[in-house]
């Protein structure tokens, strides 16, 4: 395999000049960085990347540690990840947490051990020490979609609360008084500000949250059905259900359609973490959609930033309510779209 002392004799140039082209050194003429790429190019050259992190103390790795790779809604989150930071000269290392803390320190010390450069977290819970301990020590880490409470890192997320009102009015226009949610874990802050949010909309209205009407899910599937099985046991069920996100309104919807219930018209039933899914589903559903891909590209320049000794801010893009036919047929409010 050609070395760094090939490319540069066929360039014509010192071992130097070859080291700050491929480090983007700006000191080096157009004539000369031309020169050497294109000696690479016609020697297939590749840097060790090793040794170059041992002279850079970078290894142009960043970790990402997400909190369910099966939910779509954190497979398209790693994809706009994985683009941003090749874009950026970095690569990937995805480890996926399964909703278990345990499983998330296990794939934090892996990577911190890999020497990345930087750590970017969807965090499963309120935070173990491990994560505090990574946090404080200097590591640079981003907190996405999810965050710890106390640790003064940035934070990528999407802001979910006016688009939960848009949806609390658009099934009060629609008629429907008895609104459930179906929530997420309340060690996670989205689990638990999405309740918040719902119970805020509705009193917006005139309206409560029974306790009978929150049933505790885990952001999986299976915690959905069980949740949505216990509303229909009550002796006054509720006439529309909320799932706090995409897996667990796959089993509501299993649930409703257990029942014989006609979703749209018996019972309404929305989602937050819009899906493909949900357009071909009959009737198709009505979700909160984040801007998945922002989130992603802005969390690793966020990253970026901070390694590069720089104080990012925390970023906050806005969800919006997407209408379809799931809660009834009915003019869609304002400030959604079909």
């Amino acid at each position: 395999m050609a070395g760094i002392k090939d490319v540069a004799a066929e360039a014509g140039v010192s071992v130097a000049t070859v080291s700050r082209v491929l480090n983007a050194h700006p000191s080096v003429s157009e004539a000369a960085r031309a020169r050497v790429l294109a000696a690479v190019e016609t020697l297939g050259y590749r840097p060790n990347a090793v040794a170059r992190s041992l002279r850079t103390d970078q290894t142009r790795t960043l970790g990402l540690v997400i909190s369910d790779v099966l939910n779509p809604y954190f497979t398209e989150l790693a994809r706009s990840v994985e683009e941003a930071a090749r874009a950026l000269g970095y690569s990937v290392i995805i480890g996926n947490a399964d909703e278990r803390p345990d499983l998330q320190d296990h794939h934090v010390r892996t990577l911190l051990d890999r020497r990345i450069d930087g750590l970017l977290v969807s965090p499963t819970d309120g935070g173990t020490p491990l994560m505090l301990e990574a946090a404080r020590g200097g590591t640079p880490i981003v907190f996405v979609d999810r965050w710890i409470p106390g640790i003064d890192v940035p934070v990528v997320r999407a802001d979910g609360r006016a688009a939960i009102g848009d949806l609390v009015a658009h099934l009060y226009g629609l008629g429907r008084r008895r609104l459930a949610i179906i929530a997420g874990p309340a060690a996670t802050t989205t689990g638990s500000e999405r309740v918040e949010a719902f119970r805020a909309a509705l009193a917006g209205h005139g309206l409560v949250l029974p306790d009978a009407y929150v049933g505790q899910g885990d952001f999986q599937a299976a915690s959905g059905r069980r949740a949505t099985e216990r509303f229909l046991a009550l002796p006054e069920p509720p006439d529309a259900v909320f799932a706090a996100d995409n897996l667990m309104t796959l089993g509501a919807l299993d649930a409703l359609r257990a029942h014989g219930l006609r979703i749209g018209a018996d019972i309404a039933l929305a989602a937050f973490d819009d899906i493909p899914w949900f357009v071909h589903t009959d009737p198709p559903v009505t979700a909160i959609a984040q801007p998945t891909g922002e989130l992603g590209r802005a969390a690793v320049h966020a990253l970026a930033a901070l390694i590069d000794g720089g104080t990012p801010p925390s970023v906050t893009l806005p969800a919006r309510l997407v209408v379809r036919r799931s809660c009834g047929e009915g003019a869609p409010n304002p400030r959604s779209e079909q």
